[in-house]
């Protein structure tokens, strides 16, 4: 390759778009090779990566099942394989499930169908997807409202509350401006011969971090070069200020009951990485 190119090729790869201009993090759940390590990442009781460890999932879901009323509705977006549903189904509610993961959602059917568990489960993106009833309880977690734009918070939080039955709850969790402050902007590189995250053959992958200060804003941008392909998937990450984020609640009609530590019910602490909120309509 003529130096010139290379040099224009690794200015692309460390150049930062504006925030949330971009968003190719679906590829982490849509493609097959990335789905199957995502899967596993689920499945593993022992990491907290793609979900939480287990045996907080089972606590969590114990504390969610106490917001519910006897027999009441729970929604969970984003549910992944059903680590969630499952156990709330077991607790006495009546469950559904939306993802876009087809690889998540073959194992949570088949986990269900095993079981015995009636839960609905839905392939959609929950931005696009509408629901045919209005639920007790909607949950969505492992951060995952971080990684929406603010635009695509606001159409979120419109849908939420059209969703909930009057005096319902939304529950999440959130990254903190501390966790904001612990992250530092690095690139790095490395070669994976075959069987790597990204890929079932040899893949490089160019990993740069970016922090955007002005909106507590972090991106992950994961180039990755393959010998018949190249790839790069952006990972952005917004961080919140609890006041702000209560504020933004109330301007699509929630308001925030409790601000807590995780969705397990810990104390709130602004020095951790992460908070949760419990959210009412009406």
């Amino acid at each position: 390759m003529d130096p010139a190119d290379l040099y224009q090729s690794l200015l692309t790869i460390d150049t930062r778009p504006e925030p949330f201009s971009v968003g190719t993090a679906a590829e982490l759940w849509t493609d097959p090779h990335v789905a199957r390590q995502m899967l596993a990442f689920h499945l593993d009781p022992e990491v907290s990566a793609a979900s939480r460890r287990h045996d907080f999932i089972d606590r969590s879901a114990r504390w969610l099942a106490d917001l519910l009323p006897a027999g009441g509705s729970a929604l969970d977006l984003g549910c992944g394989p059903g680590l969630y549903t499952q156990r709330l189904a077991r607790l006495g509610a009546r469950v559904t499930g939306v993802d876009f993961s087809a690889s998540s959602l073959a194992y949570a059917r088949a986990q269900a169908e095993a079981a015995a568990l009636t839960i609905d489960y839905m392939q959609a993106n929950y931005l696009e997807w509408d629901a045919a009833e209005r639920y007790d309880l909607i949950t969505m977690i492992m951060c995952d409202f971080c990684v929406l734009s603010p635009a695509r918070r606001s159409a979120l939080l419109e849908r939420v509350v059209d969703w909930l039955r009057p005096g319902g709850a939304f529950v999440f969790d959130a990254y903190t401006l501390a966790a904001y402050a612990r992250r530092t902007e690095a690139t790095t590189w490395r070669h994976q011969a075959a069987d790597g995250f990204w890929s079932a053959g040899p893949c490089f992958e160019l990993h740069a971090t970016f922090r955007y200060d002005d909106a507590a804003v972090t991106l992950d941008k994961y180039t990755l070069i393959e010998p018949e392909r190249q790839r790069v998937v952006h990972v952005w990450h917004q961080f919140f200020e609890p006041d702000a984020l209560v504020a933004e609640l109330a301007e699509h009609g929630l308001r925030a009951e409790a601000l807590l530590g995780d969705v397990a019910g810990a104390p709130f602490d602004a020095d951790a990485d992460e908070f949760a909120v419990i959210a009412r309509a009406g």
